[in-house]
């Protein structure tokens, strides 16, 4: 050590510090990106961040004091797109200025917050604005000059209410058959369904029709596709994986999926809502289970729709699909609810709780005013059940009485177009089975009893104030009640174990017109009119006898239908009348001058068969003829060339003349055989 410094000190020694030039001939082609990939890989881009970053405006201008609770607002609003990594409040004089910067850790989330918070209504004077960033170089760089846009081809999906203008009013159903390989849509007719369209694996699981007949919903793995027009082209389809339920708003506006593959802590998908005419989507929910689907509820107008989580009614609105008034109802232990079909308003109910009793609660939307409470007792269960216009309301209650063991049960029928909203009660002591309301009318039927001493009854609800019991039925076989759509008629049905009893039952004088058995029939399927019911055993739930029959609303059997492993049968509905109730009266009243105009269409289609094998024997006749003209003709034009082929011997003349023909008889002598007598 010491020796060597003593070199380093010595002034005569010195190190030759090596050259690190490169030489006169040196060719550099190695790239900065082979060398420093690792560290340009980390440089900062000049647009990096500007992408995911959102501009919110029409943002409410606050004061310092109140700027905590914007920000958490803000951020409970935003944060369900994404994790907002920065933000920003320009403040003037004191108060923000009505925009705001957020800033998200991808653009993809951006983009998200751009779709769904766009439009989004905080209160009635401030709804947000929200754009990315990048947007606004975009506009400030639109050229002056006006450029004519691109025109955009119309898509033409042709009548999509075709079916309802057809003369002879026949209504349109969807069958799928062969264990879901083939989908096939008929029109009804009497005699035999005529064929509108047929595809092989149309769809993968099961269809459904929207609530007014204008679309045809098919399932897939991917998701939904909707179909409509005279022939069946696709409307519009929906990216949902493993999607396996829908629900449509009343007014077709919107379309509700469900799938339970797609569901994430930051990206709510299990549940969508989709605008029908954009295709959009416009809001994601989470859901654990879908056991009580459908899990929204809608408004009979599609203005509203609403969800039950625990101890929480939550009632949104479109076409924000944010929460009306931005707060759920706090609705401690409610068990369930429902929309009016004819209002706003929904009906509720909350089991007791200790000393407070049982309610049926009445709120009109979207004050939320309560317009009736009822109070129930000894409370074990409630089913709540509207008329389908929305004039009547039943609480089925089923109760335990004290000092009794049995169950009791009770109908709380509410009269919603009397004022305080009166309620009547009826008392039934037996178990029920089935309760059902006259579609368009004031009567109800009601399956009560054990197998086998099943009772039906029917009842009346009375503009006095009071409920007239008009008939009961003893001994019936019957588990379910199917009204028709047009009211007065029903099917009372005893569906799988009850073996596919039917009994038709005219409720105007309470009598029975048919009794009837379609064997181990699982589904009863009325017609949007009313004229015809079908019985079906499904593939679904029974292996054998899989057909579907028709009948008449009487009774009447027309039509046996089978098909090879057959699913589902749905009628395709009709949209609501746009004849007001005095024009209806006008037609009942004068519904004798158009009977004749019906008897002779009816006549004609009894006698439609012969003539529709005549026209096939005329048709038959008409191609025959063409073809034998086609085929004269084409002899005639060859005639010159079969003259020069056979050396000017007109062949087609042989046979002709026969007239004219010499007959002359010649002999020929061939053999002579004597034979001897003597021989013989």
């Amino acid at each position: 050590m010491h020796e060597t410094m003593d070199m380093a000190d010595d002034p005569e020694y010195e190190e030759e510090e090596p050259s690190f030039s490169d030489s006169d001939d040196f060719v550099d082609d190695i790239e900065d990106d082979e060398l420093l990939s690792d560290i340009l890989r980390e440089k900062p881009l000049e647009a990096d961040g500007i992408d995911s970053v959102v501009v919110v405006d029409n943002v409410p201008q606050v004061g310092p004091e109140r700027l905590e609770k914007l920000k958490n607002v803000i951020h409970k609003i935003f944060s369900k797109f994404g994790k907002i990594t920065n933000e920003f409040y320009p403040e003037a004089d004191g108060l923000t200025k009505g925009y705001i910067f957020l800033e998200y850790l991808a653009p993809t989330q951006a983009q998200e917050a751009v779709k769904n918070a766009d439009g989004y209504k905080l209160d009635k004077q401030h709804t947000f604005r929200v754009n990315v960033f990048t947007d606004f170089d975009k506009y400030m760089n639109i050229n002056d000059e006006w450029e004519t846009p691109e025109k955009q081809d119309f898509k033409d999906f042709g009548n999509m209410r075709h079916w309802i203008e057809d003369p002879d009013c026949r209504d349109h159903f969807s069958v799928i058959y062969e264990s879901g390989e083939r989908t096939a849509i008929f029109a009804n007719d009497a005699k035999e369904a005529i064929t509108v369209e047929e595809r092989a694996r149309w769809t993968e699981t099961y269809v459904r029709w929207s609530p007014k007949g204008t679309y045809l919903a098919t399932f897939h793995q991917r998701g939904i596709a909707l179909w409509g027009g005279e022939k069946f082209k696709q409307i519009q389809r929906f990216s949902h994986q493993g999607v396996s339920l829908i629900d449509f708003s009343p007014c077709e506006r919107y379309v509700v999926t469900f799938s339970p593959l797609m569901d994430t802590k930051e990206d709510p998908q299990a549940i969508i809502i989709w605008d029908i005419l954009t295709g959009q989507k416009k809001r994601g929910f989470h859901c654990e289970s879908s056991a009580h689907w459908p899990i929204f509820k809608w408004s009979h107008d599609g203005k509203f729709f609403a969800r039950m989580t625990q101890d929480t009614l939550s009632i949104y609105e479109t076409p924000s699909m944010g929460l009306l008034d931005k707060k759920s109802l706090k609705i401690s232990g409610i068990k369930d609810f429902s929309w009016s079909p004819g209002d706003n308003i929904i009906a509720f109910w909350v089991p007791e709780d200790k000393d407070i009793p049982a309610r049926v609660t009445l709120m009109q939307l979207p004050s939320r005013q309560e317009i009736r409470v009822r109070n129930l007792f000894n409370v074990v269960d409630c089913k709540l059940h509207w008329q389908r216009n929305g004039d009547y309301l039943c609480v089925k209650v089923d109760r335990t009485p004290k000092g009794t063991q049995g169950v009791v049960t009770n109908f709380e029928i509410f009269r919603m177009r009397e004022k305080q909203v009166p309620v009547d009660v009826v008392e039934m002591k037996e178990g029920i089975i089935a309760f059902a309301w006259e579609p368009n009318g004031s009567k109800f039927a009601v399956l009560h009893g054990e197998s086998p001493r099943i009772n039906s009854s029917f009842y009346h609800v009375k503009n006095n104030g009071k409920i007239e019991l008009i008939k009961s039925f003893d001994k019936q076989q019957a588990n379910s009640i199917f009204w028709s759509p047009q009211g007065q008629f029903l099917v009372l049905a005893g569906l799988r174990s009850m073996n596919g009893a039917l009994a038709f039952v005219d409720t105007s004088d309470c009598t029975l017109m048919n009794i009837a058995e379609h064997y181990m029939a699982s589904d009863v399927e009325w017609d949007p009119t009313g004229r015809y019911v079908v019985t079906s055993v499904s593939w679904w739930s029974h292996k054998v006898d899989n057909a579907y029959w028709l009948w008449t609303f009487q009774g009447r059997l027309l039509q046996k239908n089978n098909k090879d492993r057959f699913c589902q049968l749905l009628w395709r509905p009709r949209p609501a009348t746009l004849l007001g109730s005095e024009e209806i009266k006008v037609i009942k009243k004068d519904l004798k001058k158009y009977s004749k105009i019906f008897e002779q269409k009816d006549r004609l289609s009894q006698s439609k068969a012969s003539k529709e094998l005549v026209d096939k024997r005329r048709a038959m006749m008409e191609e025959y003829r063409s073809y034998r003209e086609a085929a004269a003709q084409t002899l005639l034009d060859q005639k010159e060339l079969r003259l020069e082929l056979r050396g000017g011997v007109d062949t087609d003349e042989l046979d002709s003349n026969v007239e004219d023909w010499e007959e002359e008889t010649i002999e020929f002598f061939i053999n002579e055989e004597i034979i001897p007598l003597g021989d013989l």
